[in-house]
C-alpha cells in the first residue's frame, strides 16, 4: 500500500482540544493538511479565529469552538454536537494542558510549597478533562466500531523530571494509564487508545518560557540531540496513531523527545 494511502483521512472529522497553539495547533493543521474536517476546540477565541480562517482561506476544512476543558459539560456537548453535525467521528486528540509552575529544584517548586489550589486546577484541566474528553469520544465511535483517541501525555509523565511542578507530572502521568484502560475496554470495538509523550517542544505552556533562551539552554541541556523541537515535528507521529497507518497500535505512550528517555 501507498504511504498516500496509509495515512489517508479524507472524510473523517478529528476533534482537537487546545488546537488554537502549540502541539494542538500542528494536529490540527496535520490532520486538515490530509483530508480530514477538524473541529478546532480552545479557550483563546482570538488565537482559534485566527488559525481557524487561516486553514480556511488555504483550502482546508476546519471549525473553530470556543471551549475552555474543564467546563466537563461544555466539553461532552462539543464532541456530541461534532460527532452529531457530521454524522461520525473518527479521531479526537485530548491534548489541552496547562502548567503547575516550576519543578523542585526552585523553592516554590517543592512539595511543601505546592498551591492546593492550583493543583486541583491542573488536576482538572491535565487530567479530569482528559478522561471526559476519551469518555465523550468513545461513546460515539463504539456505535460506529472504528475510532482513533490519541492523548497528549509527556515524558515527564514517564519518569521523573525535576523542571516540571508535582500536579503536572502526576497528571501526566495519569493520564498515562488512563490510556491503558481505555485502550482494553474499546480494542474489541476496533477503537485504539495511544498517548503522545512528547519532550520539551516550543509551545505556549507556561507562559511560552521556553521561549526565554536561559530556559530553552536548560531544557535543551537535557535533550541528547541537543536541542528543542519544532512543533511541526510531531505531526508525523499525530497522524501515524489517528490513521490507518495506526490500525493495530494500541495502548501506547509514545515518546517523541529527543533521546530523554532512552538514557
Amino acid at each position: 500500500m501507498k504511504a498516500a494511502d496509509l495515512f489517508d483521512v479524507s472524510g473523517h472529522v478529528a476533534f482537537v482540544t487546545g488546537a488554537a497553539s502549540g502541539l494542538g495547533l500542528a494536529m490540527a493543521e496535520v490532520m486538515a493538511d490530509n483530508g480530514a474536517h477538524v473541529v478546532m476546540a480552545d479557550i483563546n477565541p482570538d488565537t482559534l479565529e485566527h488559525h481557524a480562517e487561516r486553514l480556511s482561506d488555504a483550502g482546508r476544512s476546519v471549525e473553530g469552538v470556543v471551549l475552555d476543558v474543564a467546563d466537563l459539560d461544555a466539553l461532552r456537548a462539543a464532541i456530541d454536537n461534532a460527532a452529531e453535525s457530521r454524522g461520525r467521528l473518527d479521531a479526537a486528540f485530548a491534548n489541552a494542558g496547562i502548567s503547575a509552575g516550576p519543578g523542585y529544584l526552585t523553592e516554590a517548586g517543592r512539595i511543601d510549597s505546592v498551591d492546593p489550589a492550583r493543583w486541583d486546577e491542573v488536576v482538572q484541566v491535565n487530567l479530569t478533562s482528559v478522561f471526559a474528553t476519551v469518555q465523550a469520544a468513545a461513546r460515539h465511535m463504539k456505535r460506529r466500531k472504528s475510532g482513533r483517541i490519541v492523548v497528549t501525555s509527556s515524558i515527564a509523565g514517564l519518569k521523573s523530571e525535576h523542571l516540571v511542578g508535582y500536579a503536572y507530572a502526576a497528571t501526566k502521568a495519569g493520564v498515562v494509564n488512563l490510556v491503558r484502560q481505555a485502550a482494553m475496554e474499546l480494542a474489541p470495538h476496533n477503537v485504539t487508545v495511544n498517548a503522545i509523550a512528547p519532550g520539551p517542544f516550543f509551545t505556549n505552556i507556561a507562559g511560552g518560557r521556553l521561549n526565554d533562551p536561559e530556559a530553552a539552554r536548560a531544557f535543551a541541556e537535557m535533550v541528547p540531540m541537543g536541542r528543542i523541537a519544532d512543533t511541526t515535528e510531531l505531526q508525523g507521529l499525530a497522524l501515524l496513531l489517528a490513521s490507518p497507518a495506526g490500525s493495530f497500535i494500541t495502548g501506547t505512550a509514545i515518546p517523541i523527545d529527543g533521546g530523554c528517555t532512552a538514557g
